[in-house]
């Protein structure tokens, strides 16, 4: 981890190089450094902002999908972003998908990679259970078509937010509304470009919730990636971030296409 996780009025986030946002959301069961890959391939040519949701640290009555996107709506305004690149893996894909609902103003392009809003399985079928270390590396380690990636800081980090019974209760909140929130019959809202990146193995958001998002959003494009599951980004970091590039070099922010035109 080679980058600053700065505090500002009570949020925890990575904010690294300058120009067009970026702005990463991470998963039920995330961290920052899930994208790692992504900060250190695009900080040098755009702005790369990353929050800490407080997915563990709601209170359990607001413990919710709305919960996070009001968390996201303070954030923005607290660090004055506009013309959003919003980009969310799993359960950051489904609160970036509401947030964008809402704002739609505010969001230029989306990335869409394992996003949870259609159908996911829960931790791979279940969920967790307290105190077993075993179970608990299992269940990280389905999230990945190559175990390995799953390394014992990981699992640890899993472990211990599943340890907690408060924590717990939280995680069981978001989970549940984000099942009640079904975004299909919404999708056609989004009339932003769209990248679509799957894993090929994904084991808890298939191939197929991929294609149904391609399907139902109108400006989408969908990529997978083979012998990977539900995070391509730290899977395969090189190839995703191959596949960014590309998708942002031939959808330039509308805003830029005004900048170097006179007004009279």
């Amino acid at each position: 981890m080679n980058y600053q996780i700065r505090e500002e009025a009570g949020f925890r986030y990575v904010d690294e190089g300058q120009g067009e946002v970026l702005l990463l959301l991470h998963g039920l069961f995330g961290a920052l450094s899930n994208w790692d890959g992504v900060i250190n391939g695009f900080k040098d040519q755009y702005r790369v902002v990353i929050p800490m949701m407080p997915i563990y640290e709601m209170p359990v009555r607001e413990a919710s999908l709305e919960g996070l996107v009001a968390f996201i709506e303070r954030f923005v305004a607290q660090k004055q972003l506009t013309d959003l690149t919003l980009l969310g893996n799993s359960l950051g894909g489904h609160v970036g998908l509401l947030y964008t609902f809402k704002h739609p103003d505010m969001v230029q392009r989306m990335v869409l990679t394992g996003s949870s809003g259609l159908f996911e399985n829960s931790m791979g079928g279940s969920f967790p259970k307290r105190g077993s270390y075993d179970y608990i590396a299992e269940r990280v380690a389905y999230t990945f078509y190559d175990p390995k990636v799953a390394s014992k800081e990981l699992i640890d980090e899993v472990f211990e937010i599943t340890s907690s019974i408060p924590k717990c209760m939280s995680i069981v909140a978001i989970a549940k509304s984000a099942q009640r929130n079904n975004v299909a019959k919404d999708l056609y809202k989004i009339q932003v470009p769209t990248l679509l990146v799957w894993g090929l193995n994904d084991t808890i958001t298939p191939a197929e919730v991929g294609h149904e998002f391609n399907r139902l959003i109108d400006n989408a494009e969908l990529h997978f990636i083979d012998k990977c599951c539900h995070a391509p980004m730290m899977e395969h970091p090189d190839r995703f971030n191959q596949l960014l590039s590309d998708w942002l070099t031939r959808h330039p922010l509308a805003v830029n296409s005004l900048a170097g035109e006179e007004v009279v």
